[in-house]
This record gives structure tokens, C-alpha cells and sequence, in this order.
């Protein structure tokens, strides 16, 4: 297994984190406490550290059920969970980002986790309904209460998180430390603005959904969809993207996957692990014969040609003003090529433009 800082922080994780929103019974695997137990053993055993749910997993199950699982081995795990999302069909109150919904729901959590705090709490998403002061100095409290060590955020806008850790600055809170968003070989946006942001301010990026909802695992081609109850056919409507493109991008990562005896999940996982400001990827599986899969990603080292092979078949337009930015700073500027000339190794780091790279 690799190991990483979490983010702005000391704390060490594994690169690799266990993902939960399979686990309970309105969960996407619907799995139970006997499946639960021997899937976080199976991934402590393979050097995973790092377990990450929400209070809105099966609303509150998922909790119980990891609090179940790493009963009397808690001092040995980095837990992590999240707020945000509505935790009642009824009360307004028990949703969003408020003081009050923070400080209710990071105690319900230490209770279903069974545990005097979690290592990482995060907003699960902005929330345009309430006061960002506000959210930032419940979080603040959180922390300074000893419930949560560090906080991170989930689902920002570049924008959102900026002006964030800009509050947090000027009035001296706990900054965010992580942000938790969607990246794959499908699904590159993040690279546009938030990995800059992220590099920034030293922010470490936790992967959700590296598969694309399953797709990314090669099961399916332009001849064989989806079939009703698989996981891409559950979960992809979450991870929009055009299909046609990611039958491309699915064969180059086949294509690595061969070079080296693997599996198209494991190259899938891998490329993600070698972009820069990732802290950890979450997986999930629905059996310990594919997580067991999945974790191995971690000693696959893809070469360059590989990266390159996959950079280029997942390569997706670069929007404005990110590529006007690139080119007034990376490359009509002569001083980036002194100051970074590790970045213009095999050419200049410039945007994808029309289907090729600057």
C-alpha cells in the first residue's frame, strides 16, 4: 500500500480509502453487518487506514454499521464522515449547513460510529441556503469541541472553496484541509480549475466514484450496455458523461490493461493515483473479490507511455479562461520554462484545444 499526508495536515492515510455507500440496507450494495465486518478486515489486512462515510449513507446506517466494524480497533483507523444532506423527510432543520444541523448531526455520527470523534468531518456540499460564516464557524467549534480533528469539504465550486478558505483565513478558522470530488478518466473538469486551487493552498483531493460508477471497470462496450442492476446502471446517471467518448477512453485503458496482466479497473484506479494533489481514492465494492481487486491498483505502476496513451484518449476540451490562463503564463511567459522546467518535459503543459494539446 502507498501512504500520503491527508491534505494540509501531518495525518498519514492510505492512498487507497474504503468507500461505504454500499453498506446498509437503502444502500446502492444493500450490504449488511456480517458483509460490513469482513470487508473493512479485508481492507485493514491489505493496509488500508482510511474509511470514509456520510451521515446520509442508508440515513445513518452505513454509520452503525462501520461503528460495528471497527469496534475496539478505532485508535488504529482515520474516519471520516460528512454533513449536509437532508436526514429527514419533515423537519426543514435537518438539512443543510447550519449551526444547528452541524452540531446535531456531528453528534448523532460519534454516536453511530461509537466513537469520541471522527478524524475528518466534511460538508458534503455548499449550501446557497445558508451563511457561509455561518458553516465555517460551526466547523470551527467542531474542531475546537475535539468531535472532528480536521474538516474538509465535498462538492465545491472552485470559486465556493476559494472564497471558503478565505473567510477562514481572515478570521482565523480551521481551514478546510481536503476537498472530496468527483475524478476519472470520464470525468476530468477538476483538472480545469481545482487541482490549481488545490495546489494552491496545499489542499489534498479525495477521489470519489473513480470508476464512473462502474463503468471504467471495461464490463461494457458499445455492443454490451449496461444491464438493469449493475452498478454503472445505478449509479452512472450521477457521473454524466458521453458514452461514445468513454467507449474510447475504455478501450485505451484495455489496451494498458493488457501491457500489463491487469484488470481495466486496476489501470483506471492507478492513473488517478499518479495525478498530482490526490490524497487518497475512495473504493467501494459489492464483494471482497472486487475490492481485493481494486486495492491491488496500488502496486500497478503504469509507465509513461501508458499515461501518455490514457491522457490522450480521456483528454476533454479545456474551457475559458483556463486555457488563456495557460497560455499568457505557461507559455508566452519564458520564465516558466526556468523557474518549472520539470513541467515542460515532453512539450508545454498547455490546454487541449480542438482534440489535441497545445
Amino acid at each position: 500500500m502507498i501512504y500520503r499526508k491527508l491534505g494540509n495536515s501531518g495525518l498519514i492515510v492510505s492512498a487507497l480509502s474504503l468507500g461505504t455507500m454500499q453498506f446498509g440496507g437503502e444502500g446502492l450494495g444493500n450490504l449488511g453487518q456480517k458483509e460490513t465486518d469482513s470487508m473493512v478486515k479485508l481492507a485493514l489486512d491489505r493496509g488500508i487506514n482510511f474509511i470514509d462515510t456520510a451521515d446520509m449513507y442508508a440515513r445513518g446506517e452505513s454509520e452503525k454499521l462501520v461503528g460495528n466494524a471497527i469496534k475496539g480497533i478505532r485508535e488504529e483507523i482515520v474516519v471520516a464522515t460528512k454533513v449536509r444532506l437532508p436526514m429527514s423527510d419533515t423537519n426543514f432543520n435537518n438539512a443543510g449547513t447550519t449551526r444547528v444541523n452541524i452540531m446535531r448531526e456531528i453528534d448523532a455520527s460519534l454516536k453511530r460510529l461509537q466513537t469520541d470523534y471522527v478524524d475528518l468531518y466534511q460538508v458534503h456540499s455548499w449550501d446557497s441556503n445558508t451563511p457561509l460564516e455561518e458553516t465555517l464557524r460551526a466547523l470551527d467549534d467542531v474542531v475546537k469541541q475535539g468531535k472532528a480533528r480536521y474538516i474538509g469539504l465535498s462538492n465545491y465550486l472552485a470559486w465556493q472553496a476559494a472564497e471558503a478558505l478565505g473567510v477562514q483565513q481572515r478570521e482565523h478558522l480551521n481551514k478546510y484541509i481536503t476537498a472530496q470530488l468527483y475524478y476519472s478518466l470520464v470525468g476530468r473538469g477538476v483538472e480545469h480549475e481545482w487541482l490549481s486551487l488545490a495546489e494552491y493552498h496545499n489542499i489534498g483531493i479525495l477521489v470519489w466514484s473513480p470508476l464512473a460508477g462502474g463503468f471504467l471497470a471495461g464490463k461494457y462496450d458499445r455492443n454490451k450496455p449496461a444491464p438493469e442492476g449493475s452498478r454503472f446502471a445505478e449509479a452512472g446517471r450521477f457521473v454524466p458523461f458521453d458514452l461514445e467518448y468513454g467507449y474510447g477512453v475504455v478501450d485505451a485503458v484495455k489496451e494498458v490493461a493488457k501491457r500489463h496482466n491487469a484488470s481495466a479497473a486496476q489501470v483506471s484506479i492507478a492513473w488517478l493515483l499518479s495525478r498530482p494533489m490526490i490524497s487518497s481514492v475512495i473504493i467501494a465494492a459489492r464483494s471482497n473479490e472486487r475490492l481485493e481487486e481494486n486495492i491491488r491498483s496500488a502496486d500497478l505502476e503504469l509507465t509513461k507511455e501508458d499515461l501518455d496513451l490514457l491522457d490522450k484518449a480521456s483528454a476533454q476540451e479545456t474551457p475559458y479562461p483556463t486555457w488563456m490562463v495557460f497560455q499568457h503564463d505557461q507559455i508566452e511567459d519564458f520564465r516558466a520554462r526556468v523557474l518549472n522546467p520539470e513541467r515542460f518535459e515532453g512539450g508545454a503543459p498547455g490546454p487541449v484545444l480542438g482534440g489535441e494539446k497545445w
